[in-house]
């Protein structure tokens, strides 16, 4: 997993090129948001189980259609498997955070899913409404704790929901 210094670095060797000022900028940027991601991880994993837990009640009144017969989260099993995936894009997302990049989630999160999900009939774009719950549960929860957030706290929720969304060619 590369972070955002080590992408950085990799980008500017591959062009042969001597950092500029964008690449200073961005690196100032990592550097002085890197306190306040450490702490939004901390906030996160504290509360993980309820973040999940907030997210899937919110996620199924919003779509009742998933967890009725025939839905897609009816069975207890698919319930169970739901929550996991949520928990999963969570994890990823900390990660993500932490690092102040996103190649942890396309490496490990979303090389493949849209696949997977379609060979198993799991729909998408529930997927990506419960990711954006999320998102909004974690940026709640991020102020609570004293925390303010910038725009590095939703980068690994938008770029998951925007990798999955569907996109007209």
């Amino acid at each position: 997993m590369r972070d955002a210094v080590t992408s950085l670095i990799k980008n500017y060797d591959g062009l042969g090129r001597y950092l500029d000022r964008d690449a200073i900028d961005n690196l100032k940027s990592y550097f002085e948001s890197g306190t306040a991601r450490v702490q939004a991880a901390g906030a996160i994993n504290a509360n993980a189980a309820s973040l999940v837990k907030q997210a899937a009640s919110r996620l199924f009144a919003e779509l009742p259609e998933l967890i009725r017969p025939s839905g897609n989260a009816y069975t207890t099993r698919r319930y169970a498997a739901c929550l996991r995936d949520m928990d999963y894009y969570l994890r990823y997302a900390t990660y993500a955070l932490v690092a102040g990049n996103t190649d942890v989630l396309d490496e490990r999160v979303l090389q493949g899913l849209r696949e997977t999900y379609n060979s198993l009939g799991v729909p998408i774009g529930p997927t990506v409404v419960g990711i954006q719950i999320l998102k909004d549960l974690v940026k709640d929860k991020v102020v609570e704790a004293g925390i303010t957030p910038g725009a590095w706290l939703d980068k690994p929720f938008d770029h998951m929901c925007r990798e999955l969304s569907e996109q007209d060619i």
